[in-house]
Formats: C-alpha cells, structure tokens, sequence
C-alpha cells in the first residue's frame, strides 16, 4: 500500500480519543468553532472545513510563530468544502486559488513518508504531530511536499519554498502540493 495513503488512512482507521475527533472527515463531527469564534449558521456543519489542527497544550514543540514571508495556514484552512459526485472537494478561496503555481514558502511541522534523516517527499502540517499515526489536522492542515534535494528532518518547524499547486481533484484527498521545494530559513 502507497505510504502517502497509509498515513493520511490510518489515522482514520486506528485514530481514537481526542486525536480522532480531530482528524474527522468534513462529513463526520465538525471542530468546535475557536475560542471566541462562532461557526457561519447559514453553513451546514458538513461544508465547513475543519482549520489548522489543534496544537496541543500538553506538547513539547512551540507553535508556529507568525512571519511575514510565508503563506499562514489561516489562509489555506479556510476554506469550505462541497459533496460532489458522492466525494468531498474543497471550495477554495480566490486568495487561495491565487497561489497555485505560483513559487510559494510555508513553515509547518514535518511528517515524514520514509525512513532516514534526509526527506525528500513528506507532509507539511500546521501544528506538530502527536502520534506517530495520527495526522495533526484535516487535509487544509497539511501540504504534501517534494524536494529537488534532501531536507533534513527536523521536529522543529522548517521553512520550505518551491512551487505551490493547489489541488482539485487529488485522488489521496490532498488539497496542497508544492513541488521542486528546497528547505529555507
């Protein structure tokens, strides 16, 4: 089985607790809206994205700290999604669909697809992973990335750069890509 899809699969399949309720498609139990926020009544629960993930209190590594030079995951999360021919397609934004094939950096986490200390195809997520199994977030949570180098893998933050591609029919479920990425500052 394709590693790509046994990572964001099995967090569905063996994902439980507070973890799982996260990790719920779009369909399932929609993420309580944040602190101060109220969900858009006029959006059913289901067409409502689920955000950037939930960064644990409890975790070890500090979230992302705001930049000027990056695309924020409060861009990409927000977004809405759609049931289209019995499948869940997201709704992009202009700004979002804007940064398609365009040369982009985003920081997030890194998920690794392989083994070793040099990636060169991993996912980007906007809050740190807190199981080796569980994906941190839903699928705007997270950019799958492919390197022209290796990048070292680091459970810190990391910056990457390449090309952004925003997706609209992936068959992984993936909403982002980026593509000839190197790892910045």
């Amino acid at each position: 089985m394709n590693l790509l899809f046994r990572c964001l699969l099995l967090p569905l399949v063996c994902g439980s607790g507070l973890a799982f309720a996260q990790l719920t498609s779009p369909i399932g139990t929609p993420a309580a809206p944040a602190a101060g926020a109220a969900a858009d009544p006029a959006v059913p629960p289901h067409v409502q994205g689920q955000g950037a993930g939930v960064h644990s209190p409890l975790s070890p590594f500090a979230p992302l700290k705001p930049r000027e030079d990056v695309v924020p995951w409060s861009l990409l999360t927000d977004i809405k999604t759609e049931v289209k021919n019995k499948r869940i397609t997201p709704v992009y934004t202009p700004a979002v669909q804007a940064l398609n094939q365009k040369t982009q950096k985003v920081q997030g986490f890194m998920l690794p697809l392989g083994p070793g200390e040099q990636q060169r195809h991993f996912l980007l997520a906007s809050v740190p992973p807190t199981c080796s199994f569980c994906t941190p977030g839903g699928p705007e949570s997270m950019i799958e990335v492919r390197t022209k180098a290796p990048v070292k893998y680091s459970l810190n933050a990391v910056v990457v750069e390449g090309t952004f591609h925003v997706l609209q029919n992936d068959p992984y479920g993936l909403y982002y890509r980026m593509t000839e990425a190197v790892g910045t500052k």
